[in-house]
């Protein structure tokens, strides 16, 4: 690997592990259906706490880091390349669920992760 890559990932790495405020728009889990050949973004209402906790939008209750949670996506949103993916969130639904910028442009950072894996065959992991 040259050194710039290596800088990069290092970078990359180091910014993945900040504080981010969340979005009390809700959160997405993104994976890829490569039988479909799409990029996928399930969308999960939550309510922030006063401690900036990521809370069940019906009981309050801060959700769980350490286990599974079953619950059910409001939509889900997918498109066949990070662009379309991006049309579909951000212009076609109103009022759009994503209501932080950090928060948009981590989405496209993902989506584009996500297009890459889904084009050359490999893993995609959300980061």
């Amino acid at each position: 690997m040259n050194q710039a890559i290596a800088d990069a990932t290092a970078l990359d790495e180091k910014l993945s592990n900040r504080h981010i405020d969340l979005d009390p728009g809700g959160y997405f889990i993104i994976y890829l259906d490569r039988e479909a050949g799409l990029i996928c973004a399930k969308h999960y209402t939550n309510v922030i706490d006063e401690r900036g906790l990521a809370c069940d939008p019906e009981t309050g209750k801060p959700f769980p880091c350490d286990k599974q949670l079953e619950r059910v996506a409001t939509r889900t949103y997918r498109g066949k390349t990070a662009k379309e993916i991006c049309v579909e969130l951000f212009e076609k639904v109103k009022p759009c669920p994503v209501t932080r910028l950090d928060h948009a442009a981590y989405l496209g950072r993902e989506f584009q992760r996500a297009e890459r894996a889904l084009l050359s065959g490999q893993d995609y992991v959300q980061d």
